[in-house]
């Protein structure tokens, strides 16, 4: 067969097809015909050779993948070789070898794992594919020129593997806290849900009590722009989330008949009796006083119902080819409004069948429960109280803050935070002394209120008396012997 090549790479012609060619054509040269006839001859002499390589759909990590190069050649095959292409193409990697002449396959992958596996002369698969596979391959073919049978004629193709990763975790903190709580003045909010360990990057959208959130997007707005829009979402009222007036008589409730927030009992050391009724003091190791006094504030003002919200997300590019999403809800925060709301952040990738999520629901801190250590202090021990937990579920995190009622505390301070306050050898006059730990957020306060019960030390007791014991028979002695000098001077004299 005499092959002829058109303009169009991969396709032939016989012999005959170059009559056809000139009825085509028109008139041709002698010249041009002349050169038709040496292309023929020299394709004749050195064979043909085309590759090309199927298109792959983008894989999931973890999925085998087959790599098949498809050639045709009427010459004698001498090798196929696969590479990886990285560093946009100025570094090809080889990674598997079929050589024809020994009938042999290798590979050259690093560490020697072996993870081609041949399955035909031009098909290699890659099992449990990683993101770090993703990229170009190239699949060169080798065979032998017919005219010397030395030379090798090579031909290749390339093919794109497009490795896509999930997101292998997803969590929703609250930007900025632990932050208190502001009774008078209305203040913003964020939510940030992020998403880690996408290729491609996930798209993320928040809810809320199931229903998806209407947002205004922006652009990360400098820190002037920030304070005064940051609070904001796309107008469309919330779902059934009407002002709860069960909340608006409570908060009224605190507050005394002038207007004032009541204040606990517990706060004023002065005791006050009844007339006609006996003044008990009872004792530190018989005193029975509640474990916990509550109290819950809610701001005065009110906010609207349809609140604004603002969106913003950024992506964050890693090593390994991934991307983490950190995706941004900011509005002006309603406590009466949005106390026990539900927010779910969910995220959405080709790789998944459904999208993933994980939900947060706004609390204020309620009941918060305190343990003290030693649970019968005495004079010169170290007592811890701890806030083990709370009534609910609080998100975000409450800031705790401890203070003496009527005073400060045993290092001279007059507040401190943490969810730990630590009284170190504490004496006997903060026998009775009440503290109270406040645990606010966002949403809302809470005071909790617990007495110090110090009780005497034995082992204290006793060294005092040991050493009052030594004191008075220093002082027998010191008399004794007085009293034998002054009985050898009388006797001498």
């Amino acid at each position: 067969m005499v092959g002829i090549t058109q303009q169009k790479p991969g396709e032939h012609v016989n012999a005959d097809g170059v009559w056809d060619l000139l009825q085509n054509k028109g008139k041709m040269t002698v010249f041009s015909l002349c050169l038709l006839l040496c292309a023929d001859l020299l394709d004749l002499a050195v064979g043909y050779l085309t590759v090309t390589i199927e298109p792959l759909p983008p894989v999931v990590v973890g999925e085998t993948v087959t790599l098949k190069c498809n050639f045709k050649t009427d010459g004698r095959l001498r090798e196929i070789v696969w590479y990886r292409v990285t560093d946009g193409g100025t570094i090809k990697q080889k990674i598997f070898t079929y050589d024809a002449m020994f009938n042999t396959n290798y590979s050259h992958m690093e560490d020697y794992r072996r993870r081609e596996d041949l399955v035909y002369q031009s098909t290699v698969r890659l099992p449990e594919v990683r993101i770090s596979d993703n990229g170009p391959y190239e699949c060169h073919v080798g065979i032998y020129d017919r005219a010397t049978r030395e030379k090798v004629v090579l031909a290749s193709g390339n093919v794109f593997l497009t490795v896509m990763s999930p997101p292998n975790n997803i969590s929703v903190v609250a930007e900025n806290t632990p932050a208190p709580f502001s009774r008078y003045q209305a203040q913003n909010f964020t939510l940030v849900c992020t998403a880690k360990g996408g290729k491609p990057a996930p798209s993320v959208y928040f809810k809320r009590d199931g229903e998806l959130i209407e947002v205004i997007s922006y652009t990360q707005p400098s820190a002037n722009e920030g304070a005064a829009s940051a609070g904001v979402r796309g107008a469309r009222p919330l779902i059934s989330r009407d002002l709860d007036d069960t909340k608006l008589q409570r908060s009224l409730s605190l507050l005394d008949p002038e207007g004032r927030s009541a204040r606990l009992h517990t706060e004023s050391p002065q005791r006050v009796h009844t007339q006609g009724q006996q003044a008990y003091e009872p004792s530190p190791a018989t005193e029975v006083i509640p474990e916990t006094v509550v109290s819950r504030e809610f701001p005065r003002w009110v906010h609207s119902t349809d609140p604004l919200y603002y969106f913003s997300h950024t992506h964050i590019p890693q090593s390994d080819g991934s991307v983490v999403v950190q995706a941004r809800l900011t509005w002006t925060l309603n406590p009466q409004l949005d106390n026990d709301a539900l927010f779910s952040c969910e995220v959405k990738h080709p790789a998944l069948s459904m999208p993933m999520q994980t939900e947060v629901t706004l609390a204020a801190p309620k009941g918060p429960k305190l343990l003290m250590s030693p649970t019968k202090a005495k004079v010169g021990d170290t007592v811890r109280i701890t806030v083990q937990g709370f009534q609910n579920e609080v998100f975000p995190e409450p800031l705790f803050t401890w203070t003496r009622v009527g005073g400060r505390l045993l290092d001279g301070s007059s507040e401190r935070e943490g969810k730990e306050l630590i009284l170190e050898r504490v004496p006997a006059e903060l026998n009775g002394s009440m503290y109270r730990c406040t645990a606010q957020n966002p949403l809302g306060s809470t005071d909790t209120h617990t007495r110090l019960i110090v009780f005497e030390n034995p082992s204290m007791m006793k060294n005092t008396q040991n050493q009052n014991n030594g004191a008075s028979r220093m002082d027998v002695i010191g008399l004794t012997w007085m009293a034998l000098v002054l009985t050898v001077t009388v006797e001498l004299t």
